[in-house]
């Protein structure tokens, strides 16, 4: 399936020059949502994965649905002040000041193998965050499954330690 095809590009979104990807054209059609799922799913099949990470918004579409394909479980990793209870946070650059990104402290055991699931690589900087509030927590991430990469952005260059794998590619 040429799942591509099923993502639609808007231009100037959210400000000129930018070329949006958006993904909600994919996860409305059955087939091809399913179609992402599973090819997730079996690239991380045989990793011993106890857990899936994502981050909100999209990034919980995709990473719960592969979680469950796989059936184990999911945490969900936001931003401050959306979880109850005792969280961890990891603050990390961006472009234009500083983003932080917060995960309850209970939610992984030392040791424990965990996959990054995420609608989008782009500059690597949220994923690379991900990727360290998981191991603060004790945890090892084995893997990072992407919808889309940004290949021109270069976010496997700053994530480079990691087995990435993206479904679909694009370059300016």
């Amino acid at each position: 399936m040429n799942i591509s095809d099923k993502i639609r590009v808007i231009e100037d979104f959210p400000r000129k020059g930018i070329s949006f990807k958006d993904i909600t054209t994919l996860i409305k059609d059955g087939e091809a949502f399913k179609y992402v799922v599973n090819t997730m799913a079996d690239n991380l099949r045989d990793k011993n994965i106890k857990y899936i990470a994502a981050p909100e918004a999209r990034g919980f579409i995709l990473g719960s649905a592969v979680a469950y394909a796989l059936g184990i479980g999911f945490i969900p990793i936001r931003k401050p002040g959306k979880l109850p209870g005792e969280t961890i946070s990891f603050e990390y650059d961006l472009e234009y000041g500083k983003d932080e990104l917060v995960m309850h402290s209970d939610a992984i055991d030392i040791g424990e193998r965990v996959a990054i699931v995420d609608d989008l690589l782009a500059t690597g900087g949220t994923a690379n965050a991900l990727a360290k509030i998981v191991e603060k927590a004790g945890g090892i991430v084995v893997g990072m499954e992407f919808l889309i990469e940004l290949e021109d952005l270069k976010g496997r260059e700053i994530n480079s330690e990691y087995d990435i794998k993206a479904l679909v590619k694009y370059n300016s």
